[in-house]
């Protein structure tokens, strides 16, 4: 009985061990960092998304896990970021932009386009529909046909990436992404458009001149002339 109580031991300690390394990876990446750079790696972090598993029922939803590389491993993407669904420029310009022109961008030399804000799976998956996205009703896809929503609910990418802000007088938003877009080739940022080229916590303006859609496009299509 001694000899399993070691064994038993020494498995708890393992897993233990290796729950601590894994943790601490992921702590680190959800702690603000400076602002990334053209050249280096996206942070490795999870985000916890809802996937439809059936057609019928109130709410035919389940909880999925996915990684950094889940969205970024072996494809060029772009991403765009923006402070929160729902709210006017984003709603009005930003999202629209990049949904109008999918095919256009897909078509130079890109495999996806992504939306991330620091908010929730529902939220997100509302306010797409709430804005005329196509809805993708493949079981486990990721809910839409074009541009593809990802939530940061816990603001670990946004952290990760250099670009978390807090908006407490202006807005009271609390913590959410500065916006920004990105094109980003397996895992590394190969272009980046910062709005006022850096983050301004708790800023008044939030512009909307260079992560566009046309400037967007007007840098893909200079690098694959």
């Amino acid at each position: 009985s001694n000899s399993f109580a070691v064994v038993d031991s020494r498995v708890a300690t393992d897993q233990h061990t290796n729950m601590g390394t894994t943790q601490s990876k992921k702590a680190d990446a959800s702690k603000p960092k400076p602002m990334i750079k053209e050249g280096q790696r996206v942070p490795n972090v999870d985000f916890v998304t809802r996937v439809r598993y059936s057609l019928k029922g109130e709410n035919p939803f389940e909880w999925k896990t996915l990684t950094s590389d889940d969205y970024f491993k072996g494809k060029r993407v772009v991403l765009f970021a923006l402070p929160g669904a729902f709210t006017p420029t984003c709603s009005s310009t930003h999202l629209p932009g990049y949904e109008k022109n999918y095919d256009k961008i897909k078509a130079l030399g890109v495999d996806e386009i992504y939306c991330l804000s620091v908010n929730d799976a529902f939220v997100m998956r509302r306010w797409g529909l709430n804005q005329g996205l196509q809805e993708d009703k493949t079981l486990y896809s990721n809910g839409f046909k074009k541009v593809k929503l990802i939530p940061d609910g816990a603001a670990a990418f946004t952290r990760g990436m250099g670009m978390s802000c807090t908006w407490t007088s202006q807005r009271g938003f609390g913590e959410r992404s500065w916006r920004y877009s990105a094109v980003i080739n397996d895992g590394v940022v190969e272009k980046l458009f910062v709005e006022m080229g850096a983050v301004v916590q708790n800023s008044e303006e939030d512009p909307l001149e260079v992560s566009d859609a046309d400037t967007m496009m007007r840098y893909l299509t200079e690098k694959k002339a």
